[in-house]
């Protein structure tokens, strides 16, 4: 984790059910704080405020929420968006002990030699295609990373990959997810422009087609 504090102030919040709505409209949004084995704090806090504290923390980086100079440490569990303009409706927080083991989803990130903002792979024309995006640790909450490396350096070829395990973990992170799943590989433009046009343009089912590919290129290496 980053040395920022991430701190947000809230006030007790009286207005529930429908009246709810009138609240958004004053730019406030309605949350919810469960602790542990007390009761549920219904509060409320600064619209703006929240979707900074969203967008930096996200699901990996304490809060500090704040009110009267008293602190709870949490954890964003749940957000939830406004169906209309994509707007935080309602967001969820668990509070956590220092001293407490957490688990989190963490967001992989390519790591580059200096002045180089793309693989070798890229640079020589080739596609990455990204299958994973974050990964599930455990940790105590000051420890958890916010961000997880992958040595982007390593995708030379057609073919080569990174897995989970050959994430950068930090010291005193445990990694929960699949070692073997596909973080990353490089293909072909050709071969990604074939599996485009027979599945219709869809970028999931490409990945789940490339996937396969891999995961059928890696098997026959293996029985070889």
């Amino acid at each position: 984790m980053t040395d920022n504090t991430i701190q947000l102030d809230y006030q007790k919040r009286i207005v529930v059910g429908k009246q709810v709505k009138k609240l958004r409209s004053q730019g406030k949004t309605p949350v919810v704080i469960y602790t542990h084995g007390k009761e549920s704090i219904i509060a409320q806090v600064n619209s703006k405020e929240l979707l900074t504290i969203v967008k930096k923390a996200g699901k990996h980086h304490p809060v500090i929420l704040t009110k009267d100079n008293q602190n709870i440490t949490a954890m964003i569990k749940e957000t939830v968006l406004e169906s209309k303009n994509q707007s935080l409706s309602h967001v969820v927080f668990n509070s956590i002990f220092d001293n407490q083991m957490v688990e989190a989803e963490i967001p992989v990130k390519p790591k580059y030699t200096e002045g180089n903002e793309s693989s070798p792979a890229e640079r020589a024309g080739l596609i990455v295609i990204v299958h994973l995006e974050s990964v599930l640790v455990e940790a105590l909450a000051n420890n958890l990373p916010d961000k997880i490396n992958y040595d982007a350096e390593k995708l030379v070829n057609n073919s080569d990959h990174i897995l989970v395990s050959d994430l950068e973990i930090p010291k005193n992170v445990t990694l929960l997810s699949d070692l073997t799943q596909s973080v990353a590989s490089v293909y072909e433009p050709g071969a990604v422009e074939a599996a485009n046009n027979a599945l219709s343009g869809s970028d999931e089912e490409i990945k789940q087609t490339t996937v396969a590919d891999t995961e059928t290129s890696s098997s026959d290496n293996t029985d070889k």
